[in-house]
């Protein structure tokens, strides 16, 4: 039998709804496993989940685009996220930031081609006595500096492995 896209994606909320419980606190929860599953949460996902946890599709499109660790839009494998407190400002943010536009050739909002980076600004990610700080994924990178960026970009290709393009399905989830 021939499984659509559509239809596996629907098999996977009603896991994560099994996992997480069928009322609206089980909202975020399922909603961060499918953002680190597909790298992006869809107008189709959304109505899915509403269905699932029996709540208006407007509150799933609200949590969705209220929280910036959620997004419409199809993010990059690694997902790099700067902070732009003054702290961090103070302890030489700038001089990171333009490591990453450098090395990337991607400025902020922006995914690299081969869909294997986003840059984006944090507004705060609760470090800042040892700024400049960032985020890559769910991982908290402290004292960060131009040269660190290097040895962090590298850490990542390693643990990506060869080049292998995403298919268009990974992106239209």
């Amino acid at each position: 039998m021939l499984t659509t896209q559509q239809d596996r994606l629907m098999g996977e909320i009603n896991e994560l709804v099994e996992v997480h419980g069928h009322d609206r606190s089980a909202l975020i929860p399922i909603l961060q496993d499918i953002q680190s599953r597909y790298h992006a949460i869809s107008d189709f996902t959304m109505q899915v989940v509403a269905d699932r946890l029996e709540i208006h599709p407007v509150e799933v499109f609200g949590v969705v685009t209220f929280y910036s660790f959620l997004n419409e839009k199809h993010h990059g494998h690694f997902v790099i996220r700067v902070c732009r407190t003054i702290s961090c400002d103070m302890a030489g943010k700038d001089a990171v930031a333009q490591q990453l536009r450098s090395d990337l050739g991607i400025d902020f909002g922006e995914t690299t081609s081969d869909g294997r980076f986003t840059l984006e600004w944090a507004n705060c990610i609760g470090m800042c006595d040892q700024g400049p700080a960032m985020l890559v994924n769910d991982h908290v990178l402290t004292h960060v500096t131009p040269e660190r960026v290097h040895d962090i970009l590298a850490a990542c290709e390693k643990t990506f492995g060869p080049h292998t393009p995403q298919s268009d399905e990974e992106h239209t989830l």
